[in-house]
């Protein structure tokens, strides 16, 4: 009796819910692209030394409108990478698109950095400098055109772009409502 119990078992039914999980964080990380802008380490004297940890900013987006920026640490770069880009996708922000441009200009600071940000004609193409330049590349913004003025601070240059598109999408917002 038992011998013939091991040789046909009985059929259970088949549970889905791991493929359909793994089916919709495949999607996920297909819509949106990852771009590293900047990994450094850190260190801090503890009692029994140095302790050397990294922080990675990350800034994620889907060509199409959506843009997130992350900035994490964790005791390894790929640790710290993955920390910085689930955070990035959790402050997505909807950026304003219109004729593959920003609707209008906008001079926008975070600290001590300051950022100009211009529409542009068709056909200009992205002229800005390296943390503009990705956040306009992963938003969907074809044509702008941008300075940073003040600190070379990457990050705070990538919050103050952040924050201009932002005050951008309000401003539209407003204008609908009225």
């Amino acid at each position: 009796m038992v011998k013939k119990m091991l040789k046909n078992p009985p059929k259970l039914p088949e549970v889905k819910m791991k493929s359909v999980e793994k089916k919709q964080e495949k999607r996920i990380q297909e819509e949106f692209s990852e771009q590293v802008v900047q990994i450094d380490g850190i260190s801090r004297v503890v009692a029994g030394g140095k302790r050397l940890r990294f922080r990675a900013t990350v800034v994620v987006g889907n060509k199409n409108g959506k843009v997130g920026l992350g900035v994490a640490k964790a005791n390894d770069v790929v640790g710290a990478v993955q920390k910085a880009v689930r955070e990035a996708k959790k402050d997505l922000i909807i950026v304003p698109i219109k004729n593959e441009t920003i609707p209008h200009e906008i001079y926008q600071h975070f600290g001590s950095a300051r950022v100009l940000l211009k529409p542009a004609a068709k056909g200009t193409g992205i002229i800005a400098g390296g943390p503009v330049r990705i956040i306009a590349e992963l938003s969907g913004i074809k044509n702008i055109l941008s300075k940073i003025l003040g600190s070379p601070n990457k990050i705070n240059n990538l919050k103050a772009v952040i924050s201009g598109l932002k005050k951008i999408a309000s401003q539209q917002a407003q204008d609908k409502e009225n």
